[in-house]
């Protein structure tokens, strides 16, 4: 430290000594921080390769295994050479196995071998420098039994380890785009056990985009095994289920795409599987059909009324498509008023909407009536309104003067709609919509009556 006295004697010096002190001391206090400085940036710049080293020390610990999936199979194939064909110890060996082979890297290997016996080749043949087992599904007994049994080994090896899901699921896709390199009997069971998988949920029926591969649509591989699954299917659940499996993914309006393009219609479809015995996967493909048919329907008649056609047109293209997709009165009727209240956009408010409505049913009355000549068309009409009514809350004032107005515009008869009230109605919004026609079905009943006591006096 610089004494004070020292300082200001310096200034005061006329020779300069004491200035030239004072200067040394400056100048070895500067190089005393500047060393300070030096140790303390060294100090910080030594720490970043210890950091660098944690992190390379991290990687190398996590650095994979090389895949390679032979001693697996060797693992595999002995457990199952030892059980044979006793599948409850086949069971109970992938349990246990699981704890000490990585099903989750070689899942794809496991499936192989528990199917064909051994690793599959692309295209479906065995890789041939592996050892195989004879116990596996391509070996078993062709029957619904034993195809049972085996469904119930894949069922419990997937309970007990859920991440094999989504690689089962994988698997069968795979399985059914090698179907051409698999015998017949083979593609049998395979063709069963998937049936027996779908009906217990095992995996997705979206499974099936598999058989819409081009060759094998092409060499009739696709519709033959389709057969044996959804026999195998509809041992074990209804046609609803099936179904309502088909619906869940999108499959219900492509099962066409089993056959090639010239013979994707829907008679040829029919006759194949009924003749397959399958009348009920034929029943609901012609079914499907024909809703995918009314729902075209329904919007090519939105799009006219939108456009402004005149009705006379209009009428003239419904009666065309009745006579050309066989559709009958009474499911025309309703596509028709679907079509009506959907080409309109609805006021949301309730006192607004009633009058919104009578002006734009009176317009399309005419189109209403040239499709309600029986009394069955009538009633399923009715029907119609009441559903719309109540499922549109807007609406549930509006039953009984849209009744009354289709009524006046002698579109609905006084029969159809007395049976309607007395014992046709819907359960949907019934008490409200009975309450509001009581009094005109009374005016009704009153008028029919006059009408019959004049007939009398009249004779």
């Amino acid at each position: 430290m610089i004494h004070a006295d020292l300082i200001m004697h310096g200034w005061n010096c006329a020779d300069g000594s004491e200035w030239s002190y004072f200067h040394c001391c400056f100048l070895t206090l500067s190089s005393f921080v500047f060393v300070l400085q030096s140790v303390f940036m060294s100090n910080q710049r030594q720490q970043k390769p210890t950091l660098t080293g944690q992190r390379f020390k991290t990687r190398k610990r996590d650095e994979k295994e090389r895949f390679d999936p032979s001693q697996f199979q060797e693992s595999i194939v002995q457990g199952l050479n030892q059980t044979g064909t006793d599948l409850e110890a086949v069971a109970k060996f992938l349990d246990a196995s699981g704890a000490k082979l990585d099903y989750r890297r070689y899942a794809e290997t496991l499936f192989d071998i528990l199917v064909a016996g051994g690793m599959l080749a692309p295209g479906g043949t065995l890789s041939d420098d592996m050892t195989c087992t004879e116990f596996c599904l391509f070996k078993a007994q062709e029957d619904m039994e034993t195809m049972q049994a085996y469904a119930q080994v894949f069922n419990k090896l997937i309970r007990r380890y859920k991440y094999l899901e989504k690689g089962f699921e994988e698997e069968i896709k795979k399985l059914l785009l090698f179907l051409k390199g698999f015998t017949e009997s083979e593609r049998n069971k395979l063709a069963m056990l998937t049936g027996i998988l779908l009906a217990n949920g095992n995996i997705s029926a979206s499974i099936l985009s598999s058989l819409f591969n081009e060759n094998l649509v092409k060499e009739g591989v696709s519709p033959c095994f389709a057969v044996k699954l959804f026999k195998s299917w509809l041992s074990e659940k209804d046609i609803n289920s099936v179904a309502a499996s088909l619906r869940k993914v999108g499959m219900d309006n492509r099962l066409m795409e089993l056959f090639p393009a010239n013979k994707r219609s829907c008679e040829h479809f029919s006759k194949y599987f009924t003749d397959a015995g399958l009348k009920e996967i034929s029943d609901f493909a012609r079914n499907q059909q024909s809703i995918g048919a009314r729902k075209e329907l329904q919007k090519e008649l939105e799009d006219l009324m939108s456009r402004g056609e005149p009705l006379k047109d209009i009428i003239a293209y419904v009666r065309e498509e009745i006579k050309k997709n066989n559709i009958s009165e009474q499911t025309m009727i309703g596509l028709i008023w679907s079509s009506v209240m959907s080409s309109v956009e609805w006021n949301k408010k309730e006192e607004l909407v009633t009058e919104q409505a009578i002006k734009h049913l009176k317009q399309y009355s005419p189109l209403l009536k040239a499709f309600t000549s029986q009394g069955l068309s009538e009633l399923t009409l009715l029907l119609k309104i009441q559903e719309y009514c109540y499922d549109n809350i807007h609406f549930m004032k509006a039953f009984q003067k849209i009744v009354v107005l289709l009524y006046k515009a002698d579109v609905l008869g006084e029969e159809a709609i007395l049976k309607w009230y007395n014992e046709a109605h819907q359960a949907k919004g019934k008490s409200v919509f009975l309450e509001q026609m009581k009094k005109f079905v009374e005016w009704l009943k009153n008028a029919e009556e006059e009408s019959e006591s004049e007939e009398e006096d009249a004779d």
